[in-house]
Formats: structure tokens, sequence, C-alpha cells
């Protein structure tokens, strides 16, 4: 098990870094025309994290105001005090009254403190600074949402091969995830998967039936042998871990 820091720790250090950490006290708020008109969080895809691999994502906020945009902070923040933080944002001017500040975050599962129950439901909270001598500004709290996610892996084998037509096939798989604090990846218990199948000769699966993962993630259920063609589970993902389709296993029927 990887050492922990605190909370109180991570904020420190953010602080000392140079980051703005808005209080989570504040109410929204602003003075003169400021707006915030878009939040986009890695190009609107979930943020989707391995066991042992970094993921890099960027956050972009849109603002404008009449005498345009100065600068802006942003602040990442998700369940159980997770917190992704900057001391770099850059803002690109789109016009003379709009900009685009955009910052990147890295997150590392092999360093970095972030912990299984903090995948889920993340907010951009965006401080945005306008130009001028009258110091508008907005500050927004939850201006934007995404998701972070445990990556999710999903097996499957189908026998005997080849299969007497008529015959029981059995199917197999697991369900797995990541685990954010060991770097390792363990079944996803408990959770609906479909097996499909998909016709030799087409591009198109359907489903056969819907079966639920074990106490270790492990997928077993049986099908009657038709045609040639392949086999294969579908998870539809939740809030904390992605959808996921094993590569279909081809079964040959005589």
């Amino acid at each position: 098990m990887r050492k922990r820091t605190t909370t109180v720790a991570l904020l420190a250090a953010f602080t000392a870094a140079g980051a703005v950490l808005a209080p989570a006290a504040f109410a929204d708020g602003s003075q003169g025309d400021t707006t915030i008109t878009k939040v986009v969080v890695n190009g609107g895809k979930n943020v989707v994290i391995g066991a042992t691999t970094a993921k890099t994502f960027t956050v972009s906020v849109t603002a404008t105001d009449n005498e345009g945009i100065a600068g802006a902070d942003i602040t990442l923040n998700g369940p159980n005090y997770g917190i992704f933080t900057t001391s770099s944002v850059t803002c690109v001017a789109a016009s003379a009254t709009t900009s685009t500040c955009s910052a990147s975050f890295t997150v590392d599962p092999r360093v970095y403190d972030i912990s299984n129950d903090q995948a889920g439901t993340w907010y951009v909270d965006a401080w945005v600074d306008a130009k001028g001598d009258d110091s508008n500004f907005i500050w927004k709290e939850k201006a934007g949402s995404f998701k972070v996610q445990r990556a999710s892996k999903l097996t499957v084998n189908a026998s005997p091969e080849p299969v007497v037509k008529g015959r029981t096939v059995t199917v197999t798989g697991k369900l797995s995830r990541a685990n954010w604090e060991d770097g390792l990846y363990h079944g996803y218990t408990n959770q609906s998967v479909k097996l499909q199948f998909r016709k030799a000769g087409t591009s198109t699966y359907t489903t056969l039936k819907t079966i639920t993962s074990d106490s270790t993630g492990n997928l077993k259920t049986t099908t009657t042998a038709g045609v040639d063609g392949y086999y294969r589970f579908s998870f539809a993902g939740t809030s904390t871990t992605p959808a996921a389709n094993a590569t279909g296993d081809y079964v040959d029927v005589q």
C-alpha cells in the first residue's frame, strides 16, 4: 500500500506552489458584466484513469467581458475531498471581449493521492478576471461537471471450438477495474453484463442474455450453437467505471 498524504498537506503544498484555492464557503458572485459562457473538460469525454498510467487532460473556460479577459484560475473538486489544482492557466483571446482560458491537469495514480472513493462526478470551479480599472470578475462554483472514472477491462472465452450445431457453448470472462490504491485491477462485482453474438460476415452484435458478475468479477453462462460467429461480453458502465466491450471470440459451428 502506498503511503498516503493528507488533504491538509496537499492544500498546503498547492498553496505554496502558487495555486489559488477559492474557499468552498464562497458563494457564486460577480462584479460587472463578466460571464462564463462555456466549460469543456477533456474534450467533452470522461476522464478515465488506469491503475498505473498517468492521465493528462485539459480544462477550458470561455468567458466574456466588454473590456476583455485578463486571466483566470481553475480548480477541480470531487467526491470525498478530491481536488485537482494548477498554478498555470493560459488565456487566448478569440475577440476583444471573449477569451478561452485553459489549464492542463495530470493525475498519476502511482504518485498522486487519489483514492477509489473519489471516482464519480467532479466539478469545475472558475474565477475569471476582466481587464480594466473596475476589477470586474466572476466566481462560479460548479461552472461545469465531468466524470473521473476507474478504467475497466472485460475478457471473454467461448468454448468448445469448434462446436457441433445444437450443442452447448460455454462463455466465460471477467469484468475488472483499476484500483488506484494498490495499482492493480480487481474484479468488479455484482454488475450486469450482456452476452452478445455477431454472425460471421456481419458487423452488428445482438444481445442474447444479461448476466451478473460474481463476487470476484467472473462471468459464466451458456448458449446453444447455431451458426459461425463471435461471442463477446458487453458492460454498459457506471458513474465510476466506463463501459467496456470484450474482443469477440470466434466459434466455428460444424
